[in-house]
């Protein structure tokens, strides 16, 4: 079992950063892949970012691409996601998650994740 908690979120203008912080502990967290998903009023859950848990593999949504870096602090059991250059289409609850077994073709998928957070709410006003 793996528990996580995001904090982080608040409201920033058009242009601004955030840095997201999610916390785990439980099972041995180095070893897991962690990510990080939005979900916008209204739409699904959808993948922003994942990294190994060595940290030398990373992969990103084109949608946020350039703008979004993750990163992880296995001694302080951490994954962080840096986010400049926000836009209003940024405005979601963002979660963090990790998973057992990372799938390569499915990783993209909320349902292939095993452990989540419970949110923290990012606002980018324009």
């Amino acid at each position: 079992q793996v528990q996580l908690v995001e904090s982080g979120g608040g409201l920033v203008q058009a242009g601004g950063s955030l840095r997201l912080s999610c916390a785990a502990s439980g099972r041995t967290f180095s070893r897991n892949t962690l990510g990080w998903f939005r979900q916008a009023p209204g739409k699904e859950r959808e993948f922003a970012a994942a990294i190994s848990w060595s940290g030398d593999f990373t992969v990103y949504a084109d949608s946020v691409k350039g703008r979004f870096t993750i990163s992880r602090d296995n001694a302080k059991n951490t994954v962080y996601l840096q986010m400049n250059n926000l836009k209003p289409e940024d405005t979601a609850d963002y979660y963090c998650a990790a998973v057992i077994l990372f799938s390569s073709s499915g990783y993209y998928q909320a349902k292939n994740w095993d452990y989540w957070g419970q949110g923290t709410q990012v606002t980018v006003s324009s």
